[in-house]
């Protein structure tokens, strides 16, 4: 019978220590580097709210890299990424989201998109939250073409706050009633 050579072993656990440090380091770098990309795109995922001296609720954006406004919000209780859309006449959900948020698929109209023509659902968001500013009765479209899970917030909100721009900060403020 041959007895284990001592240097053979120490070398095969030295080699698989290393792996494993290796496999380690790559686990913590796409973490790290998951994390600081999912902030390049959203800095405001976890948006803070302040009370001013007028009493209106202020939440302040910092713009992405692409000069867009991401900020993570609530639809109904449900957690959701949204961008801020002048141009859109409504808030636009995709539809995996508005089922998951219980909403309602109403008369069925066409909308022109940068897709082309497509049919989209009128719908009523009942709690649409930014930080601490909440909005209720929120008319909104369910768009069954959207494909990610980014809301796009578009007027049917917007005209509800105030909303500053200066360089790359945005201030949405919203006075209650």
């Amino acid at each position: 019978m041959k007895t284990p050579d001592p240097q053979q072993e120490s070398k095969r656990i030295g080699t698989g220590m290393i792996a494993a440090g290796f496999v380690l380091a790559l686990v913590l770098m796409t973490t790290f580097f998951d994390g600081f990309l999912n902030n390049a795109r959203n800095p405001n995922s976890n948006p803070e709210s302040i009370i001013n001296a007028t009493g209106a609720t202020e939440v302040v954006l910092q713009s992405n890299r692409q000069g867009q406004y991401v900020i993570t919000g609530l639809v109904n209780n449900i957690e959701a990424e949204f961008i801020l859309d002048t141009g859109a006449t409504d808030v636009v959900i995709p539809a995996g989201l508005a089922e998951a948020t219980g909403l309602e698929y109403g008369y069925q109209s066409q909308a022109i998109t940068a897709n082309g023509l497509i049919p989209i659902y009128s719908t009523m968001i009942d709690e649409l939250k930014l930080g601490d500013i909440t909005l209720y009765n929120v008319r909104a479209s369910i768009n069954p073409a959207m494909h990610e899970s980014m809301v796009l917030l578009g007027m049917s909100a917007l005209r509800q706050i105030e909303f500053v721009q200066q360089g790359t900060q945005l201030t949405l403020r919203h006075l209650t009633k």
